[in-house]
Order: C-alpha cells, then structure tokens, then sequence
C-alpha cells in the first residue's frame, strides 16, 4: 500500500535505495589515510590543537564541580589506567573520557573550528587519551581524521537554532578517530559512521544562556561514546545507510549538503584551519573583546567610574549574549556586558575574572548593567568566515572611544603564533603539573611521530 503523508518514506524505498556515494568515497579515503601524507603545517597543527586540549582539560579539572565528579564515578566504579588529567588517579576508558571531555569546556579555552561552528578536538582527544594504541603517528592521523569527520559534518549541514553544537557532530569526530586507532577497514568506517551519526545528543543553546552547566559535560559525553560505537562495530552492530543524512538533514540539522562531506578531501584540512583562544569566554564575546583591547590600547586602563555605557554592534549569536546577569562562571562567560566589563576592572578576561569574587564585584556588575549588546545586519551577513563587532565607550565628560573588528584574535585570518599557544599552554598546565613536568608533556606532545609512542604521553598526563 502507498504512503500518502509527506515526508514519510516505506522500508521498502529505504531498503532500495543505494548506499550514497560520498560515504563510500570518505570511509575510503579514511581506511587509507597515513600519517607520513599529512602536509607538514597540518601535522603540526594537530600537535598544537591536542597541545591546547590538554591544557583545557588540566585546568578546567580544578574547578569544584569537575573534581567532585571525578571523585563519585571513580568511586563508584573502582579506578583505572586511562589518565584523568588533573586528578589524582585514572578510570576506566569510558569514564576517563566522559570527565576530560567535560573537564575540557568548563573554562571556555578550547580551541575551535569556525566554518564547522563548533569544538572538533576536545571531542576527540579525550577519546584518543583514554584508549591509546601505537605510535605518535598513528595517534596524530586518528586525530587529524576525527576531527575532519566532525567539522565537516558540521559545514555540511545547520543546526536547528535551538540546539547546542557540543554533543552532536562531535560524536562522529571521536568514532571516526577511535576506528582510525583501531586500523578500520572501509566497510568497518561506513558502519562507525552511520551509527556515531545516532549517537549525538539532544542539546539545548539555552543551557549556555542561562548557565546551566549540564552543558559542559555535553563534549564528554561523545567522548565516551566514540569508544563505545567501536565496540558495537566490532560486536556486529549495524546501522541506517545514511545516517549523517537522515540525523544532520532531518532529525538535529538540517540543510545537509554532501558535497561538502568531500569538497577537497585529503588536500584541505579543517584542523589547519582552526582557532585557538585566550579569552577565557564564550568565542561568541571575542569580537567585542577584541575590540575593547585595541581601544585600552591607546587610553590606558579605564577607571569603570567614568564609563557613563557601552554599546556593541555585533552579529547575531553574539548579540543574543546580553544579559548582564552573571549567577555562575558559565553564564558570566556567555554574557557580553559581564566580560567587558570584567575585562576593563581586571585589565583582560582570564579564568579569575569569571569566578566567584568577580562575579561578586559590585563595581563589575554595576558597569555591566550599562552595557547594550544589538545585532547589526551587515555584520550577521558575514558569518561564519568573519565574526565582526563595533564598541563604543561614552565617559562621563562625553568623550567617545569606538574600535571596530572583523574577525577574532586567533581565527585563520589573524591567529597566534605557535609560541603564543605554546604560552596558554603553559599558563593552564604550570599550576597544575608544575613547571618541568608540564614541559615534559609539551615535548612529547611536539614531538609525536613514527618515533614515538602514544602511551608515553599518557604516562606523563597521570597524576
């Protein structure tokens, strides 16, 4: 009997129609992929995006929240030899993976991808750290290869506007990197794929509107299931035959384009065209903080007193940052009035101006509430390469400083030197590991190639 209903399909047409084309082209080229190919720029690209992981990781392990999640699932589940970064003591794989992952977006420092929308590694390296396998090499093209898969999916299709990136297409980044590992055949990386492609999570942007932190364990939870979707492979598990389709055209996205899935496969590399951040806030604040920056550049400290408002003209998803209410880090790192205003008290939007004592200051809070955040058009129409923003200071005696921005400090158009991520680095993992052994973990992490083995780093990761 026909179906009638628009937009229903029958098993039978499912079952007819052909495996699409782009799936078998990229689990090919995925089963094939080796490290010595990889340009030079794109493996060491790679090493600085799992650099910068880490670095997120140990620091965000020390907030409150992390650590006593640490303490009940190992509790409760009995330790391990996968590392927990920044805690005394691992777990089992699933675990570990699940806690760095989420241990990595707590302060807002990791790096990203802005044509994808999204995070790629720190939905990768977590799953790569719990269940290492082989040499430097190996580990670096499973990296390289899942954090392709994510991004990609990413460009390739949009998002419902309710949703939350973290969680979704990441999913896919850390199966894709685990089979990789694995030394997955073609049909194996079709299977992983289409079924990664079910696992992503039903995410909510007003989490991270109204601080609601579950949001941070969003990219732990793809961790984890990376690992667990290669076991389901190799258990004979099997799934739809476009399932990156029917959940990223359908289900949690939609627009999904295929051709992007292969556009330049294997010459253009999205790790190579990251981002690395060092303010500690939502991505979406950079511009006007960027902004801010070159206008104390020229005036010296601002003394908040004098500061009669702040307007910021910016592009859509910054300007829905406009509350100025901060009642925990997470919201005071989504709210463009708290972080201008934290940045001119405290000279620059590092970890201590979200936490508590400046989330407290009245002289904060009070400069906050004089800050207006508005979507400009024209700046929204340059999405996603460019992330523009206007700031205008008007003082007390009426004297106006205005800077404008174009793109973000540490985008593809304007980024940090590898000594500058190297410094982040530095200033994240010091407190926690100490001055030599956090320099030990930088080596072996530059260092990683067929001469070296993935095992060692982790070795070094344990607390």
């Amino acid at each position: 009997m026909a179906i009638v209903t628009p937009g229903v399909e029958p098993a039978s047409t499912l079952l007819a129609a052909p495996p699409p084309s782009w799936l078998g082209e990229w689990a090919g080229f995925a089963a094939r992929a080796r490290f010595a190919e990889l340009p030079a720029e794109v493996a060491q690209r790679t090493r600085l995006a799992l650099l910068d992981c880490i670095g997120a990781i140990a620091a965000g392990a020390q907030e409150a929240e992390t650590q006593a999640l640490a303490a009940r699932m190992i509790a409760r589940e009995g330790g391990g030899d996968a590392p927990v970064i920044g805690f005394a003591g691992g777990a089992r794989p699933g675990t570990a993976a699940f806690l760095n992952g989420t241990a990595g977006t707590m302060l807002e420092l990791d790096e990203g991808n802005q044509y994808a929308r999204g995070h790629p590694a720190i939905h990768v390296v977590p799953a790569l750290l719990a269940a290492p396998r082989g040499d430097g090499a190996g580990f670096l093209m499973a990296l390289a290869l899942g954090y392709e898969m994510g991004s990609r999916v990413g460009i390739a299709s949009k998002l419902n506007v309710a949703m939350h990136p973290h969680g979704t297409w990441g999913t896919l980044g850390a199966a894709v990197a685990v089979a990789k590992l694995h030394g997955a055949s073609a049909a194996e990386f079709r299977g992983v794929i289409n079924m990664a492609s079910s696992l992503g999570l039903a995410t909510s942007r007003n989490n991270m509107l109204e601080g609601g932190t579950v949001r941070n364990t969003y990219a732990g939870v793809s961790n984890m299931l990376g690992l667990t979707v290669w076991d389901l492979a190799r258990a004979g598990f099997e799934a739809e035959r476009d399932g990156v389709a029917t959940i990223f055209g359908k289900v949690s996205a939609s627009d999904f384009r295929p051709e992007e899935m292969v556009a330049e496969l294997g010459t253009r590399w999205e790790v190579a065209r990251n981002y690395f951040k060092r303010h500690a806030a939502c991505r979406y604040t950079h511009g006007a903080l960027d902004a801010l920056a070159r206008i104390t550049a020229s005036t010296g400290k601002l003394d908040p007193s004098q500061v009669k408002s702040i307007a910021v003209q910016t592009y859509v998803w910054a300007a829905q940052l406009d509350s100025p209410a901060a009642p925990n880090m997470l919201a005071a790192k989504f709210s463009i009035p708290f972080a201008l205003a934290t940045f001119i008290v405290h000279g620059a939007a590092t970890v201590p101006a979200f936490r508590g004592p400046a989330r407290e200051n009245p002289e904060i809070l009070a400069l906050a509430s004089r800050v207006t955040v508005d979507e400009e058009a024209a700046m929204t129409a340059q999405l996603p390469g460019l992330r523009p923003a206007r700031v205008t200071i008007t003082m007390q005696d009426g004297t106006r400083h205005v800077a404008e921005v174009t793109t973000n400090r540490g985008d593809t158009e304007d980024p940090f030197t590898e000594a500058e991520v190297r410094e982040k680095f530095h200033e994240l993992t010091d407190p926690v590991y100490g001055r030599e052994r956090a320099a030990a973990i930088e080596g072996a992490v530059m260092g990683m190639g067929p001469h070296t083995e993935a095992s060692a780093l982790v070795e070094l990761l344990k607390s």
